[in-house]
């Protein structure tokens, strides 16, 4: 219930207690600060920085996806207080044993690889009374010399599911991932669906706005051919339609 867990240090586990405080050069901050603000400025996504040490966000990004009608200094001042005040209450527990599940999962990874992985989930957020499902995806930026995540970068997307979770542990450039299972909390090596250069190419030719027939005269293909495509795109991708197969391609780096 949310009255056992309506304080935002929950998320801030001893699992991830960042006590080497004398290796914290806040000189660096600004310059972070900067890339990802030039970062945010390229992208529809949000995108934000939390501080393990000070249990704040350093950054939030002008981008509407995550502010929930906000602005940004507003959502930056509330910290991890937003989760309380925006995320539905019965998907406040799910997100704090993600949290856990995750650092758990980072406590098995050797220290020099810990910055090569990043952990996606999907959760709502309460936007004016609607509830709109996003894609959260988490990656170390600064890390303690004792494998501790000082700073993390946060990117806010929206999701291509219909509900809450889809707990994936991705690590860059590798095409197996672990998927995390809420009931049982335990972990499963899975593999990220693969394209052909045909449906890759029906894809980048929907993305840059060409309708079915335009792309069949470009490939030189039947429109039946292509509705084909189409359709084993969303098999593999698990969506329903060619948008949410654009989001999935996109926010999974597939093309």
């Amino acid at each position: 219930m949310l009255s056992n867990m309506n304080k935002s240090d929950d998320f801030f586990i001893p699992d991830n207690e960042v006590k080497l405080f004398e290796e914290l050069d806040y000189s660096c901050v600004d310059e972070y600060i900067r890339s990802v603000e030039a970062f945010s400025r390229t992208t529809y996504q949000s995108v934000y920085i939390i501080d393990y040490f000070k249990q704040d966000f350093l950054y939030v990004s002008a981008n509407p996806m995550f502010l929930c009608g906000l602005s940004q200094e507003h959502v930056r001042e509330l910290g991890y207080r937003f989760y309380f005040n925006y995320v539905p209450e019965n998907e406040l527990s799910l997100l704090l044993s993600i949290n856990r599940a995750g650092f758990a999962f980072y406590d098995d990874v050797p220290v020099e690889e810990r910055k090569d992985w990043y952990i996606s989930y999907d959760f709502h957020l309460l936007n004016k009374g609607r509830k709109i499902l996003v894609n959260h995806k988490l990656t170390p930026l600064r890390l303690t010399s004792d494998g501790r995540v000082w700073l993390a970068l946060c990117v806010v997307a929206a999701s291509t599911h219909t509900d809450a979770g889809h707990i994936e542990m991705h690590h860059i450039g590798k095409s197996d991932f672990f998927e995390y299972n809420i009931i049982s909390r335990k972990w499963k090596k899975k593999q990220m669906p693969t394209l052909t250069d045909g449906e890759k190419s029906v894809l980048t030719l929907s993305i840059q706005g060409y309708t079915m027939a335009e792309i069949a005269d470009k490939l030189c293909l039947s429109t039946d051919t292509i509705k084909k495509y189409r359709q084993r795109i969303f098999e593999k991708l698990d969506v329903r339609n060619i948008t949410e197969a654009i989001i999935a391609v996109t926010n999974s780096k597939l093309i």
